[in-house]
């Protein structure tokens, strides 16, 4: 199903401004039901005066996505398995929160707890594509002319790894007031001009999510005054993991992504050296953008040069994707 830039346009400002009129309803709600962000004592020691600071933000990201993208849901099943990955993952993040939050447990879900419901989403998803979908076993190479590699079934785990992959590295990436929320607005600002390019039908959703993330980062960029929470970092990334599948672009994600890979590869590479050396770290604290902060930068400039990282690479994404445009 073909839509117009009018459709994306749309569901960008109704996703806003639905956004910018519950923000300032639901904030002071969560911050009377106690819903405040716990600081962990391992993290930044000026992060502490986040403590209380409202969480679960992302609750009002999706409200105001899904009010936005329903307009365009009616027989374009791609949009409606997107908005099912994306609260799928959101609820996961809910339930993560929520134990955080109310049960007081700083860590939430048990790691294989977390998982088993991140792969459970993800396998409904690479159903719908398999028996659902043209979209087959390919993937498109980057700088070519639209070349494409066939994976067969290495596609199997190579799906579940970026799904799985891109939303916990972008809940890694939601370690900084703005941080997650404006890096995202960039990489599916680009995922939309995509998408239009490509003639999906995803293209309104992705709109709506440009939309609803512009309406969020006015109330959480420095100083925030509500996080979006594992509600929204992980509905994010099956957000953006979902688009790049469908438009067979899990690698040119990897190229205006590259802040997500980064954080995650920082936090890799910390674990891994400091189990081989006995107790010895490459950063000053992982994920990377805490390393940024212990080196002495101020958060704010850490967030702007991670915008400004991501805008180049989308860009790139553009070169490297510029047959279909």
């Amino acid at each position: 199903m073909d839509f117009d830039v009018t459709s994306a346009v749309y569901a960008v400002l109704i996703a806003f401004v639905i956004n910018i009129i519950l923000c300032p309803i639901v904030i002071p709600i969560l911050t009377k039901i106690k819903f405040g962000q716990n600081v962990r004592d391992d993290g930044p020691q000026s992060h502490l005066v986040k403590a209380g600071t409202p969480t679960m933000g992302g609750i009002m990201i999706l409200i105001s996505m899904l009010i936005a993208s329903i307009f365009f849901l009616k027989d374009n099943m791609d949009a409606v398995m997107v908005i099912f990955v994306t609260v799928g993952y959101g609820i996961i993040g809910f339930i993560d929160d929520y134990i955080k939050v109310v049960k007081k447990r700083s860590l939430g879900f048990k790691a294989y707890q977390k998982l088993i419901c991140q792969l459970i989403v993800t396998g409904v998803f690479l159903y719908y594509i398999y028996n659902h979908t043209n979209i087959g076993t390919e993937i498109y190479i980057p700088f070519t002319a639209g070349l494409t590699i066939e994976l067969g079934w290495l596609y199997i785990p190579f799906f579940f790894f970026v799904m799985v992959g891109t939303v916990n590295s972008v809940n890694l990436t939601d370690g900084l007031d703005g941080l997650a929320s404006g890096v995202t607005v960039l990489v599916t600002v680009f995922f939309m001009f995509a998408a239009k390019a490509m003639h999906s039908g995803i293209l309104p959703v992705a709109g709506a999510a440009a939309g609803a993330l512009m309406g969020f980062l006015l109330f959480n960029a420095y100083p925030a005054k509500v996080f979006m929470g594992d509600t929204g970092s992980l509905a994010l990334g099956g957000f953006i993991a979902s688009m790049a599948v469908l438009m067979k672009m899990p690698i040119v994600l990897i190229i205006v992504g590259f802040v997500y890979v980064m954080e995650s590869l920082s936090v890799i590479i910390q674990v891994v050296y400091f189990k081989a050396t006995h107790g010895k770290r490459i950063f000053k604290m992982a994920p990377i953008h805490h390393h940024f902060e212990q080196c002495g930068w101020k958060e704010t400039k850490v967030v702007t040069l991670f915008y400004v990282i991501t805008a180049i690479c989308c860009l790139t994404g553009f070169l490297a994707t510029k047959n279909f445009f």
